[in-house]
């Protein structure tokens, strides 16, 4: 067999951080764009190397092992890693064919009695061919202990006939929509040869939390939302799914028409992070459906955490807009399923969120929000000055790109909006917008 080319084009992850282990993810790919055979991949197996070392230069390896690299899940590779010591950093690479990976850098979650206060990085909605991922290179420069990803990790669009100025920064891959599972793994490739997004999978451990553009724009369920049959859009989710696992790095593989994306992770007395899928079981007027409603429901009666986190896609509080009704596609269009979540809420909550592509701060009856803008992907045009005064329980509006910086601890809730000038090209810098801190449900300034 001849010798592959480089395989690790699309770098190295980790995710789904506990206590005592961690998911490490890479996929071979030495073609990575390749039209028909994925990754430009041998239609055969490979047993990759991996390691987990104390130190960056692997002076101290702790654990070692092979994983297999299927060509069913176009060669990707989940190892599960387990018997670590909590709160603890690492480093890690794999190796196959005589080539290694860039090295990746992971940290445990906290042991079920730590009160180390913890440090998290907010991003959501990176649509590629918006401009450059700038927001993720400082996030890597954050090097915090873990990355929330709160969906619209890729975007399903193809390239527009005519597309508008300053939306096509960056070419895509096709210029097809994509709805097989060759054109999403190609789409994530597409993403993944980006350094910026490389260097942030490498810095922490991901969790992450798919929102529609994984699969496609303002699904619900099983409602295609474009005229489609339910039986050819499954069939289209399902491969979006596939891809989603094949290129990130979770516990779970998809199981039949579902990927179990909603999850509880504990970080020690400090926080339960509660990711709440807002997407895959919407039917009628119902958000989150019975089995996910119960398990939050119990999730958040028996926390005993000093905050508890919700994680999830959409806006949760209210919103009224000047001109035009509140959004369905949020948790206002929805109010018994936010009612619900709030009547099981006890002592202090919080709710992180993406999807709206603008910065925003909020109170709501028995706790708050923080909204992450988007890292490239367009802002629509809002006045926000209006919006606030309108809204007087939302306190914070910024229309630039950016992420949210999380330090949670036993006394403090605090988060830090950054965010940049620009993404049409490459080096923006990176400002602080705004700062908040919890105090009784509320916010509270910390840089005024």
């Amino acid at each position: 067999m001849a010798k592959l080319g480089f395989p690790f084009t699309l770098g190295v992850a980790s995710g789904e951080p506990s206590a005592d282990g961690v998911i490490l993810w890479t996929r071979l790919a030495v073609e990575p764009l390749h039209g028909s055979k994925p990754g430009g991949m041998p239609n055969q197996m490979f047993s990759v190397k991996w390691e987990l070392a104390e130190d960056a230069e692997f002076t101290r390896v702790i654990q070692s092992g092979t994983a297999p690299a299927q060509p069913d899940w176009a060669h990707s590779v989940h190892v599960r890693v387990s018997g670590l010591r909590a709160w603890t950093e690492y480093f890690y690479r794999f190796s196959v064919d005589g080539h290694t990976s860039p090295v990746g850098r992971t940290k445990t979650a906290p042991g079920p009695d730590s009160t180390e206060p913890i440090k998290v990085a907010v991003v959501s909605c990176q649509r590629y061919e918006h401009g450059f991922f700038t927001v993720l290179k400082h996030v890597a420069e954050e090097r915090p202990d873990v990355v929330f990803h709160l969906g619209d990790y890729v975007y399903e669009y193809g390239k527009p006939a005519n597309p508008q100025p300053g939306r096509y920064i960056r070419p895509l891959e096709a210029t097809e929509e994509c709805k097989t599972l060759a054109a999403y793994r190609r789409r994530y490739a597409r993403y993944q040869l980006d350094k910026d997004l490389q260097a942030a999978h490498a810095a922490a451990p991901w969790i992450t939390m798919p929102d529609d553009h994984e699969v496609r724009d303002n699904y619900a369920g099983l409602l295609p939302g474009d005229g489609s049959s339910q039986s050819a859009f499954l069939k289209r989710r399902n491969a979006a799914y596939k891809a989603y696992y094949e290129h990130l790095p979770l516990r779970v593989r998809p199981v039949g028409n579902n990927l179990q994306f909603y999850r509880w992770r504990p970080y020690g007395k400090v926080a339960d992070f509660l990711f709440v899928d807002a997407r895959q079981y919407r039917k009628g007027k119902d958000m989150l459906g019975a089995e996910q409603q119960e398990w939050l429901t119990a999730r958040l009666r028996a926390s005993t955490a000093r905050w508890k986190v919700i994680a999830q896609a959409l806006f949760f509080a209210p919103r009224k807009f000047p001109l035009e009704p509140p959004s369905t596609d949020a948790w206002d269009g929805f109010p018994d399923s936010r009612a619900n979540v709030l009547a099981a809420a006890t002592g202090d909550l919080v709710v992180l969120s993406g999807d709206v592509h603008n910065a925003w701060a909020g109170e709501f009856g028995g706790g708050v929000e923080f909204v992450t803008s988007s890292v490239t992907s367009r802002p629509p045009v809002t006045d926000g000055t209006a919006m606030l005064a309108l809204n007087p329980h939302l306190k914070f509006f910024d229309g630039r790109r950016g992420y949210l910086v999380v330090t949670a601890g036993m006394s403090d809730f605090t988060v830090d909006y950054r965010a940049v000038a620009f993404v049409d090209q490459p080096g923006a810098p990176v400002v602080t917008a705004a700062g908040f801190r919890v105090v009784d449900s509320k916010l509270q300034r910390t840089d005024l």
